[in-house]
């Protein structure tokens, strides 16, 4: 909705009413005004439309996802670096469906950029296995899913990764 920058400046804008407040002995408006700064603090570093489109994702509705990443015109000025990540990851997850070229792009930009959670890196790169897969590029999906495994601590993806290798041996 706001550019990160401006949210920076909001924040810092009600944190000064939040301090004239406490100055003025109304302690509860000061904490209540507090609460928002930090709203706009947590909105710098979880960008709004991210986290909507990941929750439409969730319910498996692709449109509705797509529908949210929309509302961001230009990602590398608007969004920090990780979070730009998460706009090409959810993309390339999008794409995967329907167009693994231009899903391939996304994703290999999206791990380039970072993602703050291993196992969303680990899914980044147990798509572009997948993606390898399909292309026949053995040596690439091999490695790729290795990869995955390693970032894969809690075992979530372990069901994947063993069906992938045994689709891998067949080509």
């Amino acid at each position: 909705m706001f550019h990160k920058n401006i949210k920076l400046v909001l924040a810092a804008m009600i944190t000064a009413w939040s301090v004239y407040e406490f100055s003025q002995v109304h302690i509860m408006n000061g904490i209540s005004i507090l609460f928002l700064a930090g709203m706009f603090i947590l909105l710098y570093f979880k960008n709004e439309f991210i986290l909507l489109a990941f929750l439409q994702l969730r319910k498996q509705n692709f449109d509705g996802a797509k529908k949210w990443l929309t509302y961001i015109k230009n990602p590398s000025a608007a969004l920090t670096k990780k979070q730009e990540g998460y706009y090409n990851f959810l993309h390339g997850i999008m794409l995967s469906q329907t167009n693994i070229t231009q899903a391939e792009k996304f994703l290999k930009k999206a791990i380039k950029l970072g993602l703050s959670m291993n196992h969303d890196l680990a899914m980044a790169k147990l798509q572009l296995a997948g993606i390898s897969m399909t292309k026949r590029r053995k040596r690439e999906a091999t490695l790729l899913l290795n990869e995955a495994k390693k970032l894969d601590k809690q075992g979530m993806l372990n069901d994947q990764i063993k069906m992938m290798k045994q689709q891998l041996k067949k080509i």
